[in-house]
């Protein structure tokens, strides 16, 4: 792999973006010299303590309940594969090859970071794993999330000393096997090195950090659907107005308002409140009251959209801060401070903080597909859709069905990310003979947070192609700037839907060009001039 496009890992600066960049084999990773450098004085002083004879958990001591359990000298070594070998105890689907690589891309920064005492061997292999594109077999189901990704982590460790089954490039293979065709040895490890590598919260991170990835892709396609609703519909200008927005300035609201007025800029399709006056008058009939068929207000699942993914966006933002600052800490046990001479037993593997963000952000997706979902039920609803044919059928109604049968995927998969927004981290169980007697459960929220963007790209997905539809019969002429443009981008492979193919294979083929291309990632180049 080039290294001219890598990330230099230093324990500090690592982001979300960078996280899938190099799990997806965007980008490769190198070591920052000033960071071994901290890496070699911790290592130094560790070996120090040692030879010192000091009592270290996890270095010459078992783990967990049983680290009252003094091991000595001469099987320290084999204490780290024990650990490693007893806890690799997974099940379930793996993990794709792209997260496992971008676990250890997160676990290597938290060591390059210079306080868990391994050695520099030991993370110049995993740097080569990466850059190889060798992945641990990472089954998903194990972690309680508390002593870190304990299960999660101990598959990776496997694959580092050669052992079990790995990827090695999208292929799953034997490990010894794949290290022998490589020529290379695998790593054989020192003491404290199994438990650096396993205690930590790097599992639930890198998942985290594709959650995150999915879901700033899908607020950005919510502001473009939301967008087209106005445009489809003729809703009214003022439910967009700036001076709204900042008589109730939170951050997310002002900044989807403006993002949703920057896309329909110079529109043709949106009611100006301003000339609906007029309108409504000249409908007057006799008597002291009488009903204009002018909507005076539009539903909420058009005029307040602002108000609805204002929170959205402000638990992605804060979701993203927490997850960052957990790739770049030190989440091992015991932590290693060479400079101050200290080894510091403690519990900065908890992966509270990360199971909290990743509640909330399945409880933010579950609410932008709520408002996804009625805006598709109200293009196909013939009571409520303001003139479109029924169902966005083109042909015979009855005959042909158009979008009825669709339906079913939004209303479902709404349904089923309802139900993981229920939280998960705050049903700690005790466990490790209640040693570990409050846990996490961050890897399980972090997984359910992956779940529910992935389950959110389905619904959004079908909004798009119910816009589309709704487009081909009214309004696409006269879009505006920003609409007008990402309806041409998306028009160029649509196909009205006529009852004449299989609507899942439009599914696939636009949800793919939806979320597996850069269409989205900044809505500012489709206003800016």
């Amino acid at each position: 792999m080039k290294l001219d496009n890598a990330v230099i890992l230093n324990g500090s600066d690592l982001t979300v973006d960078e996280i899938v960049g190099i799990g997806v084999g965007d980008k490769a990773v190198v070591l920052d010299p000033a960071a071994l450098e901290r890496c070699r004085a911790s290592r130094a002083f560790l070996e120090e303590e040692v030879a010192a004879k000091r009592v270290i958990y996890g270095v010459n001591t078992s783990f967990g309940p049983m680290c009252n359990k003094i091991i000595d000298d001469e099987q320290i070594e084999e204490l780290q594969v024990n650990l490693i070998r007893s806890h690799a105890a997974g099940l379930g689907d793996p993990l794709k090859d792209y997260i496992a690589i971008a676990v250890m891309a997160v676990r290597l920064n938290t060591l390059v970071k210079g306080y868990s005492g391994v050695r520099i061997e030991l993370l110049k292999h995993m740097q080569w794993m990466i850059n190889e594109r060798i992945a641990a077999y990472i089954p998903e189901c194990g972690s309680v999330g508390a002593s870190g990704d304990l299960i999660h982590l101990a598959h990776l460790a496997l694959a580092i000393i050669g052992e079990g089954q790995l990827y090695h490039r999208g292929e799953l293979v034997d490990a010894g096997k794949t290290y022998k065709e490589l020529g290379r040895e695998p790593m054989r490890l020192s003491f404290k090195e199994g438990i650096a590598l396993m205690n930590g919260t790097s599992a639930m991170t890198a998942l985290a950090a594709f959650a995150l990835f999915g879901a700033k892709k899908l607020l950005n396609l919510s502001c473009v659907t939301g967008a087209f609703a106005i445009e489809i519909f003729g809703g009214i200008d003022d439910a967009f107005d700036e001076d709204l927005h900042w008589v109730k300035p939170h951050t997310g609201q002002v900044l989807i308002a403006e993002t949703i007025r920057k896309l329909y800029a110079g529109s043709k399709n949106i009611t100006l409140r301003s000339e609906m006056h007029e309108k409504i008058r000249n409908q007057r009939a006799e008597g002291p009251v009488y009903e204009t068929s002018i909507n005076v207000q539009d539903v909420y699942s058009v005029r307040c959209t602002p108000q609805v993914l204002a929170p959205v966006a402000e638990a992605i933002e804060q979701a993203t801060r927490v997850v960052e600052v957990e790739a770049n800490s030190s989440n091992d046990n015991p932590i290693i401070i060479p400079e101050k001479k200290k080894v510091i037993h403690g519990g900065n593997f908890h992966g509270q903080s990360i199971g909290f963000v990743m509640d909330m952000l399945c409880m933010a997706i579950s609410t932008l597909c709520n408002i996804s979902e009625r805006r598709t039920n109200k293009y196909l609803d013939k009571s409520l859709n303001e003139g479109l044919p029924e169902f966005l059928i083109p042909g015979t109604l009855g005959l042909t069905m158009g979008f009825m049968g669709a339906q079913y995927l939004a209303t479902s998969t709404t349904a089923e990310n309802r139900q993981l927004a229920n939280p998960v981290s705050t049903n700690t169980i005790s466990c490790n003979a209640s040693n570990q007697d409050i846990v996490s459960m961050g890897t399980v929220a972090a997984r359910k947070a992956f779940k529910s963007v992935s389950n959110a790209k389905h619904v959004l997905t079908l909004e798009v192609l119910a816009d589309l539809q709704a487009l081909s019969f009214r309004n696409s002429q006269g879009l505006g700037e920003g609409t007008a443009r990402i309806y041409r981008i998306l028009n160029q492979e649509f196909r009205q839907y006529n009852n004449q193919s299989i609507f899942h294979d439009d599914l696939v083929a636009l949800r793919k060009r939806l979320f597996s291309s850069q269409l989205f990632d900044d809505l500012s180049v489709y206003w800016d001039k």
